[in-house]
């Protein structure tokens, strides 16, 4: 018998593991996706393995053909998934890799439903939101349960706020969830808002109560509040929030506006939520192991030094756009003891202005990925200004592209050199469409995605920073360095450092002539963790930081 119709009949088998849902009230971007982390760090850092899932409650199936200026980047897995970018939170915070099970979307939900109807799996019956799409869910909260690193805990963090009707199915289902797994093995994390009202000085806590009584209209009792503020709260305003809210007050936990993200972990230890958590549990509260998670995050709240990285993008308007690009920036900066302030320019405006009146004040220029032809002779421009002269230059993926067509253009005479996919006729197509991608119509999921190889050669830059021949990165591109043009450029001094060795494509570039002049085809950025800096991130500020003494002591 067909899953769908059986579950309409029988309990769908719940694997051994704790669960804990998170869900957000009030406001969107209170930080449910730090709290999520935070306490999967919490739990790690006490010898727990933990796994977290983001539920995303929009139709798309995934934010691959979503513009960034609407969902920020996307982040891609190892596995080839375009997913939330939160899911780079998770991994940024507890150091592990995800895959596509830890994101789900209604989309995705949907999609699997309808191809069950098509193929007959619910014996003819009628197909509805309940059981067969709050099964669907429940069946991917399974899913990950049952990973091959057999999760202790899994943290499930729903998108949006409670009342939004795309998100109803997934209350649902984890309401149903915790009627399956029992009250020892769920728990429901509610984060809200308590807003400063300046005119009375006052922190109000009636839209957390108004949140949470939304909630159990729907027939989840959240066990634990954490509450956003800028201000402190104190005992009167946590029995408050208890009282009418059904929780103890050592429930209500303030999740206080922090410096850095990377102080929430440490702020939330606090408020004592893992061991909360451990005890509603009846497991151990072990002490955390957070003195190199402390130490790092003295660092970047109170660095030594400073340096300025200049960052020419297309996405400038929405810094979550280069999210992960930021969040490694920190890293390095933490690792080097230094302050990376990442100013963003646009690189229309580059364009418009001139690169020298643009780019003068940074010691570090890097050039980040990126779709069409906007602003792309700016970041061309960019390229060119810091090979002439001499400033640390970084391009990822779309900004390896920039810099070979700069450098195919200006130094190997190949006049108008571009790419197919800003000139399709151009005469010398340096960067042009993969072999596997012109035959391509359908956009979504379509890329060159995930972890590939990729073959370092001895002597560069690049095995410098890595310090081995192979290293596994990960991709979301379709156009990629045209070979024709390979043996031109190697005459006119470019190094090709990096090529994936089982397809022979380009992963790598740098000059020899230059202080650091690197792009890579991948997207570093998405391995880079706090306590485990992406090697060319660091390289990159050390070379920015070691321009910037030069140019202070006029040494250059």
């Amino acid at each position: 018998m067909a899953s769908g119709q059986r579950r309409g009949r029988n309990k769908p088998r719940i694997p051994r593991a704790k669960y804990v849902f998170v869900t957000g009230g009030v406001v969107s971007s209170l930080g449910k996706g730090i709290t999520s982390a935070s306490l999967g760090l919490l739990l790690k850092q006490r010898g727990y393995r933990v796994t977290i899932m983001k539920a995303d409650p929009y139709l798309n199936v995934d934010p691959g053909t979503m513009s960034p200026f609407q969902h920020g980047e996307v982040y891609v897995t190892d596995d080839g998934a375009e997913t939330d970018l939160d899911l780079g939170h998770y991994e940024r915070f507890i150091d592990e890799s995800m895959s596509k099970l830890n994101n789900v979307t209604s989309g995705q939900i949907y999609e699997r439903v309808i191809q069950k109807e098509r193929d007959g799996d619910y014996l003819g019956g009628t197909v509805q939101v309940i059981p067969h799409v709050t099964n669907e869910i429940i069946d991917s909260i399974c899913n990950l349960a049952r990973s091959p690193e057999k999760p202790q805990f899994i943290i499930t963090e729903v998108g949006g706020t409670v009342g939004d009707i795309e998100s109803l199915p997934f209350l649902e289902a984890f309401r149903q969830f915790y009627l399956l797994a029992g009250p020892k093995n769920v728990l429901f994390i509610h984060v809200t808002l308590l807003p400063y009202i300046a005119a009375a000085d006052e922190v109000k806590t009636k839209p957390t109560q108004h949140s949470v009584y939304r909630l159990r209209e729907i027939g989840l009792q959240p066990n634990i509040i954490v509450a956003r503020t800028e201000k402190p709260i104190g005992r009167e305003q946590r029995e408050k929030i208890a009282l009418f809210c059904n929780v103890s007050p050592q429930d209500v936990m303030a999740a206080r506006d922090a410096e850095s993200i990377y102080e929430v972990p440490l702020n939330l230890e606090k408020e004592r939520l893992a061991e909360i958590v451990l005890k509603k549990f009846g497991m151990k509260a072990k002490e955390p192991q957070l003195d190199d998670w402390k130490k790092r995050v003295d660092r970047i709240v109170n660095p030594t030094r400073a340096v300025n990285i200049g960052v020419v993008g297309k996405y400038v308007g929405l810094q979550d756009a280069y999210k992960s690009i930021g969040e490694a920036f920190i890293h390095a900066g933490a690792e080097l003891d230094s302050k990376v302030r990442v100013k963003w320019v646009n690189a229309e405006d580059v364009e418009k202005n001139g690169a020298e009146e643009m780019l003068k004040e940074f010691d570090g220029i890097l050039i980040p990925g990126g779709f069409g032809s906007r602003g792309s002779e700016g970041k061309i421009a960019a390229v060119q200004y810091a090979r002439e002269h001499k400033v640390p230059f970084f391009g990822i993926c779309l900004g390896l592209q920039m810099a070979v067509a700069e450098f195919a253009r200006n130094v190997a005479g190949l006049k108008n050199a571009n790419s197919t996919e800003f000139k399709p006729r151009t005469r010398y197509p340096v960067i042009a469409l993969m072999p596997g991608q012109r035959m391509v119509a359908q956009k979504g999921g379509t890329m060159r995605l995930g972890s590939w190889s990729c073959h370092l050669k001895r002597g560069t830059k690049a095995f410098e920073a890595y310090g081995k021949e192979l290293i596994y990165e990960r991709h979301r591109h379709r156009y990629e360095f045209n070979n024709k043009y390979k043996k031109p450029l190697e005459k006119a001094g470019m190094l090709f450092s990096g090529v994936n060795p089982d397809e022979g494509l380009v992963e790598m570039v740098e000059l020899k002539d230059h202080p650091w002049f690197v792009a890579c085809q991948f997207h570093p950025e998405l391995k880079s963790r706090l306590t485990n800096v992406h090697p060319l991130f660091y390289r990159f500020v050390e070379a920015s930081l070691e321009a910037k003494e030069d140019k202070d002591t006029g040494t250059e």
